[in-house]
């Protein structure tokens, strides 16, 4: 237990037959229950698992029959943390990445009620850079903008991070099957969670690499998978919260400000063609097709500052906003 909450910690796990008794060896004694997700594994991992929860009373083993990705592990063990009303759940990859040193911060900030959802920042310390590969950083850093305009937490960076920890009564909120549930789970988790006006905050974390990991991210293919997942994610968002459960303006605004762009760029490349045809163009026309631009791109941006406004105190201390 830690501040009086008991604690649980889901470990979701697909071939980690190497790391995983190191992970499970160094979570802190103050977590009450271990859930460690075996997602179909295909090498020596679910042995593994068996051989540490005898050893480790709080381990307990739940097991895919098929891979369903690492989002369903990990909302497999939320549902069984939910089951047994745990206070708080926090998330820590098999792959021995997460330093068990930053558990008690993101933890106690939720055990406190300072935030529903914690997460780990690897961003903020200088060693980023330098440990982190520069594809995944680069990758990381666009996905981390695009997180933010689809989740609405603009004050939250690093959206790849895993490393969280969440109440009890915000698990009890969400409907979990509903979240994606593979490598673009913590970004669609944000998605979720802002809808029901979760406090979420960042926490410095040290990243971790070079300890034999073996990462199965392709970038090429699950940056534009998360990224269209996030496109999809940001329009329910807006829907759910700002049209279903409270109305805001800014809909308004974000629906002229794409309409405007959207016929700026076809009449700016239909223009663009019929030049090249040797067509002459009006300057009315030149002059339209600048006035639907700057109209649109300024709709979008007023939209942008509501909604960072409408979420500003989303980010901790304060009680939810249901």
């Amino acid at each position: 237990m830690l501040e009086g909450k008991r604690v649980a910690v889901v470990v979701p796990a697909h071939d980690e037959e190497a790391l995983i008794a190191e992970t499970i060896g160094g979570i802190p004694g103050f977590v009450d229950r271990i859930y460690v997700v075996d997602d179909a594994s295909t090498d020596g991992t679910a042995a593994r698992m068996h051989q540490l929860s005898e050893r480790d009373r709080r381990v307990e083993v739940i097991a895919h029959e098929r891979n369903r990705g690492v989002g369903a592990a990990i909302v497999s063990g939320y549902k069984r943390a939910i089951e047994e009303s745990v206070d708080v759940t926090a998330i820590m990859a098999a792959d021995n990445q997460m330093d068990p040193g930053d558990l008690e911060r993101l933890v106690s900030a939720v055990a406190l009620d300072e935030v529903d959802y914690a997460k780990a920042n690897r961003l903020f310390t200088g060693q980023a850079w330098q440990l982190i590969p520069r594809t995944r950083y680069l990758g990381n850093a666009v996905l981390s903008l695009l997180t933010k305009i689809a989740s609405g937490y603009w004050q939250v960076a690093d959206s790849q991070s895993g490393y969280t920890a969440v109440s009890l009564e915000t698990l009890r909120l969400l409907d979990l099957d509903r979240i994606y549930p593979r490598y673009g789970f913590p970004n669609d988790m944000l998605v979720h969670l802002n809808v029901w006006n979760a406090r979420v905050r960042d926490f410095p974390s040290r990243p971790i690499y070079g300890v034999g990991e073996r990462s199965g991210i392709r970038l090429w293919k699950v940056v534009p998978a998360i990224s269209w997942l996030l496109v999809k994610g940001f329009f329910w968002r807006l829907r759910e919260k700002y049209v279903i459960r409270d109305f805001h303006p800014l809909v308004f605004f974000y629906f002229f400000g794409f309409l405007m762009t959207l016929l700026g760029l076809g009449l700016g490349i239909a223009e663009i063609v019929l030049r090249a045809l040797g067509n002459q163009i009006p300057t009315a026309t030149i002059v339209l097709v600048a006035l639907l631009l700057i109209s649109g791109s300024q709709f979008t941006l007023f939209a942008m500052w509501f909604d960072m406004e409408s979420n500003r105190d989303l980010g901790g201390r304060g009680r939810r906003r249901m």
